[in-house]
């Protein structure tokens, strides 16, 4: 499907973090090199710890449990798996508007719209990354943002928990924040799937888009 020209790519079943990279990279050398279409991909990833450019290795605290990949995004550490939405977008900010800012800000207002129309509270957290539900003791991070941007074309995205096993992010400190925890919409009680989060995030992204060119 496209939408505004962009590509919107679903994959099914679990693509393997550097398959997953090295095409990203190349189709974001594409957009600037040979004027390939933009794109947005959802995709899952099996078992995984990513470092962002900020990482910290004494937020790893058992790096054999699973594979630990260099991202080349911003960010510290993250987990990626199973039952976790990962989104991809590789978007030309020459024609977009050269505003870094304003794109992290439209990406995390996607984000909370999406799980708003599932019923899910989220909001953004002055002086914290990510995307967060509940209140007080109970607030806990659902969403988790990391991105970068190479001659202004953006590599990376964005994660939401719909059902992970919310185990394997004791074997990090998830974006460097340790004083809160980690939930998903299955922990919430929630039973929208991925299939549901994706019509959600299909159906903001002309929101996204207009938040993008203002």
């Amino acid at each position: 499907m496209k939408i505004d020209s962009i590509e919107w790519r679903v994959s099914k079943g679990q693509v393997p973090y550097p398959e997953a990279l090295a095409e990203m990279e190349a189709h974001a050398r594409a957009i600037r090199d040979e004027g390939a279409a933009e794109r947005i991909w959802l995709l899952e990833h099996p078992p995984l710890f990513t470092a962002g450019t900020s990482a910290d290795p004494s937020e790893l605290f058992n790096p054999q449990a699973f594979p630990v990949f260099s991202a080349g995004r911003g960010g510290r550490y993250t987990y990626h798996g199973p039952g976790q939405r990962v989104g991809y977008l590789m978007l030309d900010l020459d024609k977009r508007g050269r505003d870094i800012r304003r794109f992290v800000h439209a990406l995390e207002g996607w984000m909370i719209a999406a799980l708003a129309q599932l019923g899910v509270e989220a909001r953004r957290e002055e002086g914290r990354i990510g995307i967060w539900t509940g209140a007080g003791p109970a607030q806990a991070k659902i969403g988790a943002i990391g991105v970068r941007v190479r001659r202004w074309v953006t590599l990376h995205g964005f994660s939401i928990n719909v059902a992970p096993n919310l185990q394997h992010f004791g074997g990090i400190v998830p974006c460097g924040i340790a004083e809160f925890g980690v939930t998903s919409l299955a922990a919430l009680g929630n039973k929208a799937g991925t299939a549901e989060l994706d019509s959600a995030l299909w159906a903001h992204l002309p929101e996204f888009l207009a938040d993008l060119a203002k």
